[in-house]
């Protein structure tokens, strides 16, 4: 996707509502100094342009019973598009699998996960990653902590 064109107001309506999602349609108008309606409208046109992709809610792993998270990095024997692009939609499929980035470097994929116990952790890559012939290894990182870096827009 191209970048957009966007203006100031579409700028800042971005901002709060990438602090807050829940943000009601008042408040925005509110803190925007517009209509109800124009702000509606511009929230949905930025939704239909493609600009926000979705909205969503993070839950905590640990609270539901998934403390430990790990990034598993994986390496391919080779890279035909066909059986790159056959990996990366079964990884994207795998139980407990939060997020899946197609690399460039000495790694193909990067996996970040959450799961119950390193049992979990080492049966994700028995058997749902070294299974597939494309794969020639992977490595485990622990991830100690998780921290939101400001994002694209300024705050």
């Amino acid at each position: 996707m191209a970048k957009a064109q966007l203006d100031e107001i579409d700028l800042e309506l971005l901002a709060i509502l990438t602090r807050d999602a829940e943000t009601t349609n008042k408040a925005l108008a509110h803190r925007l100094g517009l209509a109800e309606s124009t702000c509606a409208h511009r929230v949905r046109a930025l939704r239909e342009r493609g600009v926000i992709r979705d909205t969503r809610i993070r839950v905590d792993g640990t609270a539901l019973g998934f403390p430990l998270q790990a990034i598993i990095k994986v390496r391919l024997a080779n890279h035909t598009g066909a059986k790159v692009t056959a990996l990366f939609d079964a990884l994207a499929g795998v139980p407990r699998v939060l997020q899946v980035f197609h690399v460039a470097g000495v790694d193909d994929f990067l996996l970040h996960v959450a799961v119950e116990d390193a049992t979990a952790l080492r049966d994700i890559v028995l058997e749902h990653i070294t299974v597939h012939p494309v794969v020639r290894g992977t490595e485990t990182q622990l991830v100690f902590e998780l921290r939101d870096g400001p994002g694209v827009l300024p705050r």
